[in-house]
């Protein structure tokens, strides 16, 4: 679609500097943006490129407005105002209300007349799907699920039994929403199933990545709060708990019944283990293994940058050596405190 650059400013907010009469057709980034395509400054390390993009606009904000060559969107959070601009510019299609003629449906499933259900989709007993809910194709909602409305379930999403859904969620193609969780016992060296009997319990506006699993309750149900974000290939084991409005990147794994606050951000391929509590605010960098309990605000890291093999297998060795020089070390103290009479710590 097309629209003039004062409908789209007055529309997401920004002040304009330039012409508002200039159609917008499309985004692009500063680099390789052409006339009619609009970009976006929030990163200053592309800053160099604002006297020569080839865009029609940019959004950016006033600290950055003085170099820029062409009509600007001014506004305090430039990736935020990129966002809302290009959901005008893209709007997602609607899907049309009814069902596919391949798509399975139970007798007793209530499907709201606005919810579009694709192909080859099954619909199992007792399930609840609210208005203007789109099924994507593919998809199987086993017994007993409830939809919120708007909710949109990309295609190949499998809901199993008991499964409750908000309103405005994003489920995209191959997440897999209350299998069950890892729960087995030991008897004489064979594994045992423990049957899991919980659910998953999606809040409002939650957003489920490709081929994230969120696995069942053992007992209790695992929650996903209102505005969860979580990217793709992510794993969420039996009831955990995560709290409004946090985001994890993609392959972050948590483990059983581990408690995460509001507004958090866990980075990508981050482990969290089992059983710990992650309070409010708490943002931890990708690739760090959280093996205690963060409750305070604050940020954290526990990896090692990747760093020439040569140089890392020296650390390693020292590493390997600790305890032998930690020994060492206490019986130099105690020879020195011999000889000076002086203690060190």
């Amino acid at each position: 679609m097309s629209i003039r650059l004062g409908e789209l400013a007055e529309a997401v907010g920004a002040e304009l500097r330039g012409d508002p009469g200039i159609a917008i057709q499309g985004v692009g980034t500063l680099q390789r943006a052409t006339e009619g395509q609009l970009s976006f400054l929030s990163n200053s390390a592309y800053r160099r490129y604002l006297a020569e993009t080839g865009a029609s606009a940019v959004i950016l904000s006033e600290e950055a407005a003085s170099d820029c060559s062409v009509a600007a969107l001014v506004t305090d959070n430039p990736y935020l105002t990129y966002a809302r601009a290009a959901s005008l510019l893209f709007p997602v299609a609607e899907a049309a209300p009814g069902i596919a003629d391949s798509a399975v449906i139970a007798a007793s499933a209530e499907i709201d007349k606005s919810a579009s259900i694709g192909p080859c989709s099954v619909i199992g007993e007792r399930v609840r799907i609210g208005a203007d809910v789109v099924v994507g194709p593919g998809s199987v909602i086993e017994s007993e699920c409830e939809i919120g409305e708007q909710t949109r379930l990309v295609a190949r999403v499998t809901l199993c039994h008991r499964t409750r859904v908000g309103a405005r969620c994003l489920l995209h193609p191959g997440s897999v929403l209350g299998a069950d969780g890892f729960g087995l016992a030991n008897d004489q060296g064979r594994w045992v199933k423990v049957p899991q009997l919980g659910r998953v319990w999606l809040g409002d506006d939650v957003e489920i990545g490709a081929n994230t699993t969120v696995d069942r309750g053992a007992l209790e149900d695992t929650i996903l709060h209102d505005g969860v974000k979580l990217d793709n290939l992510i794993q969420i084991a039996h009831n955990v708990e995560v709290g409004e409005h946090t985001a994890m990147a993609g392959c972050a794994g948590v483990a059983g019944s581990t408690k995460i606050g509001r507004n958090c951000t866990i980075g990508g391929q981050t482990g969290l283990v089992g059983h710990i509590t992650i309070g409010d605010n708490v943002h931890i960098s990708g690739a760090a293994l959280v093996s205690r309990s963060f409750p305070k605000a604050g940020y954290y890291s526990g990896n090692l940058p990747a760093m020439e093999n040569s140089a890392w297998r020296k650390l390693i060795a020292r590493l390997r050596r600790l305890d032998d020089m930690a020994k060492d070390l206490k019986l130099l103290k105690k020879k020195v405190k011999s000889l000076t009479g002086e203690s060190f710590k």
